[in-house]
């Protein structure tokens, strides 16, 4: 292992990890909306060889003496993996400075892991007393030294003097981003009144397996609802549920398929029937909201905006999942507010 030295302060290089052979197979990142993100950016462009990128991450002080010692300092390393915890930040006159904690394991080509663990400093100029070039967060300073722990362990729990930050909701973090690619571009930039879109709505859930003994442990199922759109009188929302079995996953609603007769066949007529004739799934709830006393999610589709007509259904959470319990249609347009339930699994047969 090869170190390299900043100016005054002693850093563990990147170079020092080496560089994975298969570049090509590692993903492109380059974020620099966040501290967090940089670091990762920084690990993506080393695993991809990208060095110049790499290298531009940096501020005035540098991971190496020149550019070319840099590149050089990653000649043994198959490929560099990275964990960040808790963010902290401090302002100062003009800028704000973030602390990362940091987690490496670097494989060398020979398949020996080295686990550094340590602290980066990154800094943000104020935007608005920038002059051309722009600077974007960069890396201010860092420290990284052999750690004792394993991997999955070895993130400092904080950085700086300030207090350590929470810790993270690693399962809210990936619904987020798992909301986010899904529905960044279906869903709401913003919420109905104006204001950015906020964190979801999260709930725990506690249970027992079916046929658990009395003296086995409970549970956790944790639910996350998304506000995703709003229309002239229907308010949508996607769910997200998370376990120590399947992780995050999205939920996904069964809805009945309706064949409604009228009389005449005129939709605003008299109805004669309402059939269920099979199954659907949505992975939207409209106007929907989880009641942590009965553990059920409830929907409730207006047809239109006086909500005469309108379809509504039940999911209870039961063995860690939702089921649709009832399924309440009322398909008549006559201003009155008189559903028929269609789907029934709260009576016992």
């Amino acid at each position: 292992m090869r170190r390299a030295f900043f100016a005054a302060t002693v850093f563990f290089s990147l170079a020092a990890t080496g560089q994975p052979v298969l570049a090509a197979e590692a993903p492109y990142i380059d974020d620099r909306s966040d501290a967090e993100a940089v670091i990762r950016s920084l690990y993506s462009a080393i695993n991809r060889q990208e060095f110049a990128r790499a290298w531009d991450y940096f501020g005035d002080t540098k991971p190496a003496k020149d550019f070319d010692a840099f590149v050089k300092g990653y000649d043994g390393t198959d490929k560099v993996e990275v964990k960040t915890g808790g963010v902290s930040e401090d302002g100062a006159a003009g800028s704000i400075y973030y602390n990362v904690p940091v987690a490496i394991r670097a494989t060398a080509k020979d398949g020996a892991e080295h686990v550094f663990a340590g602290c980066y400093t990154l800094r943000q100029i104020n935007a608005s007393i920038q002059e051309p070039p722009f600077r974007s967060i960069f890396i201010d300073k860092g420290a990284l030294k052999p750690a004792k722990a394993d991997f999955e362990d070895a993130v400092p729990e904080s950085c700086g003097d300030g207090p350590s930050p929470p810790k993270k909701d690693a399962a809210l973090e990936q619904a987020k981003k798992a909301f986010a690619a899904t529905y960044g571009d279906q869903c709401d930039k913003e919420m109905p009144d104006g204001d950015p879109l906020g964190e979801p709505d999260a709930y725990s859930l506690r249970y027992k397996d079916a046929g658990a003994a009395s003296d086995e442990p409970e549970r956790e199922t944790r639910l996350f609802r998304f506000f995703c759109s709003m229309a002239a009188y229907n308010e949508s929302a996607v769910y997200y549920i998370a376990d120590d079995v399947s992780g995050v996953r999205p939920l996904q609603f069964a809805s009945p398929e309706l064949d409604i007769h009228y009389e005449n066949d005129n939709s605003e007529g008299k109805v004669e029937a309402i059939n269920v004739i099979g199954f659907e799934t949505d992975d939207q709830l409209v106007n929907s909201e989880y009641d942590d006393a009965t553990k059920t999610i409830s929907s409730l589709n207006k047809w239109r905006g006086v909500g005469d007509a309108s379809s509504a259904g039940t999911y209870l959470f039961r063995h860690g999942n939702f089921s649709l319990v009832q399924y309440d249609v009322d398909a008549s347009y006559d201003g009155e507010i008189n559903p028929e339930t269609v789907v029934d699994y709260n009576t016992a047969p």
